[in-house]
């Protein structure tokens, strides 16, 4: 299978992930989250907004970190600072909510960790994003490409192998609702 068929065929299993199941997968994802090495060393996380019934980490959004998230500005992802109590979001282009451009900006050297949103991922740490490329980009940039990454998905979409291009880039670590998984 493609990429874009494996993409539609995941999009359409977690589409039909009742609203209580993906809530509670989510917050067992997060409790996962909390205890792995890397974001428990971490202070300045870059993380994600949930759409599409991705994941949602707004639990951990009080926890005593800095939490960074982006705005998609022509082909690249600038990153902000948010807190809970800020409420400065607008829709962005993708109809995803991102901080005002006003927020701001998280300096790249500051950061200990990207959460990464991904449709799947496999054991060798690639990941199956929309096909936009904002994140391959992002991490094949020398001054991004040494930050720890974690992929975060759904088990049912932890696969032990996704069909991947030259310019995927792999991340560190996978963390679904049954577990953290250092890529091999």
């Amino acid at each position: 299978m493609n990429k874009v068929e494996l993409r539609k065929s995941l999009l359409q299993t977690r589409k039909s992930i009742e609203a209580e199941e993906w809530q509670a997968k989510s917050l067992q994802l997060c409790e996962h989250l909390k205890s792995s090495p890397l974001f428990i060393k971490s202070q300045t996380v870059l993380a994600y907004f949930s759409v599409r019934q991705e994941p949602d980490l707004s639990s951990l959004f009080r926890l005593n970190k800095t939490w960074g998230f982006s705005r998609c500005v022509d082909q690249k992802l600038i990153w902000h600072c948010w807190t809970p109590v800020s409420l400065l979001l607008q829709v962005g282009t993708f109809g995803i909510p991102e901080p005002h451009p006003d927020s701001p900006l998280i300096e790249p050297e500051t950061v200990d960790l990207i959460l990464v949103p991904a449709v799947a991922c496999d054991a060798q740490g690639y990941r199956l994003g929309y096909g936009g490329g904002f994140y391959d980009r992002l991490l094949s940039s020398t001054v991004w490409s040494a930050k720890p990454t974690i992929g975060i998905t759904f088990e049912f979409a932890r696969l032990p192998q996704l069909p991947h291009d030259d310019w995927d880039q792999r991340l560190h670590a996978i963390c679904t609702e049954t577990g953290f998984f250092w890529a091999t």
